[in-house]
C-alpha cells in the first residue's frame, strides 16, 4: 500500500531532481522511494545488537574484579 509523503526541499533542487529521474526513465516519487529503501537497507545493526553476547562477566577469581571491588564497593 502506498502512502503519501510531503517533503520540503529547496526550489532549485526540484527541477534538477525531475530531470535526473526523467533521464533514468522513472518518476521522481519512485526515485525517492528507491533511495529511501537503499538507505534503510544499508542501515546496519545497532550498537547493542553488534556487541550483544560479546562480553563475559569477570569472575571473582579475576584480579581485575578484585581491583574494581576494592575501588568501588
Amino acid at each position: 500500500m502506498k502512502t503519501k509523503l510531503t517533503i520540503t526541499v529547496d526550489s532549485d533542487v526540484v527541477p534538477a531532481a525531475k530531470r535526473y529521474a526523467r533521464g533514468r526513465g522513472v518518476s521522481l516519487s519512485s526515485l525517492i522511494e528507491g533511495s529511501l529503501r537503499e538507505m534503510v537497507r544499508d542501515e546496519g545493526p545497532s550498537f547493542t545488537e553488534r556487541w550483544k553476547g560479546q562480553f563475559r562477566a569477570a569472575g571473582r577469581d579475576d584480579p581485575r574484579y578484585d581491583a574494581l571491588a576494592r575501588k568501588y564497593l
